[in-house]
């Protein structure tokens, strides 16, 4: 049975903040586990802390930056609704008409990403089912960001989730790659000696609190493997 579950995030736009709070909403240069569990909820139709929570801790997220993308910041502003520290409306101090709050969002433009999650071989059916099935729209990162095409690719079993990323083909889009192969950054969930802390692990999902987790960044030559194409007869 396979224990790994292969995703393709792609789309004209994403965005996986981990510090974004308040009106600054950032986004980290590749998918985070926090983002991408909540992908999986949305995909099974579950809001329950425990289970998005037990979800989280058994699974191990690495991520090939296939297309990195580029970043740009939009302008938004919102009007109306916006809460004080004390709880209360902010108005404004002339007009006292509710505060117009001016709100920077970055987003990933044109990137695209090969996830592999491992974990139990029932987990990872299930997930596959529901990303196949989903029960509520899937979304990258925020609402705004859709996939540009279904975000399953397929299962397999394999020792690690370094051997599980070199598996699946390198494809870059056509006419950007004239050599036979790239430099390509891999970020691999690890263990606290091995890694940088990042704070993406979910904790609880309802309010958004998270835990701390250990990534490393790998760079790995993969060869370029090119469409086929079918000639005309």
């Amino acid at each position: 049975m396979p224990n790994t579950l292969f995703l393709r995030l792609e789309g004209a736009l994403q965005s996986w903040g981990e510090r974004a709070r308040w009106s600054i909403r950032d986004t980290m240069p590749e998918p985070t586990k926090s983002g991408v569990i909540g992908l999986l909820a949305c995909a099974m139709g579950v809001i329950d802390d425990a289970i998005v929570k037990a979800i989280s801790q058994q699974l191990r997220m690495g991520v090939r930056c296939d297309r990195p993308g580029s970043v740009i910041v939009d302008y938004h502003t919102v009007v109306g609704g916006v809460m004080s520290a004390e709880g209360k409306i902010k108005k404004n101090a002339t007009t006292h008409e509710p505060e117009t709050v001016v709100s920077e969002r970055s987003y990933l433009c044109d990137a695209s990403f090969l996830v592999a999650l491992q974990g139990p071989n029932d987990l990872i059916t299930r997930l596959s089912d529901a990303v196949q099935n989903p029960v509520w729209a899937i979304f990258l990162g925020r609402k705004a960001c859709v996939p540009s095409r279904p975000v399953y690719e397929c299962e397999g079993d394999f020792e690690s989730l370094e051997s599980a990323l070199k598996s699946l083909p390198y494809q870059p889009r056509l006419g950007r790659q004239p050599q036979t192969q790239a430099a390509v950054r891999f970020v691999i969930e690890c263990s606290l000696e091995q890694g940088v802390m990042r704070r993406d692990q979910v904790d609880l999902y309802s309010h958004r609190t998270y835990l701390p987790r250990y990534t490393r960044d790998v760079l790995w030559t993969l060869p370029i493997t090119l469409p086929q194409t079918s000639e005309a007869v």
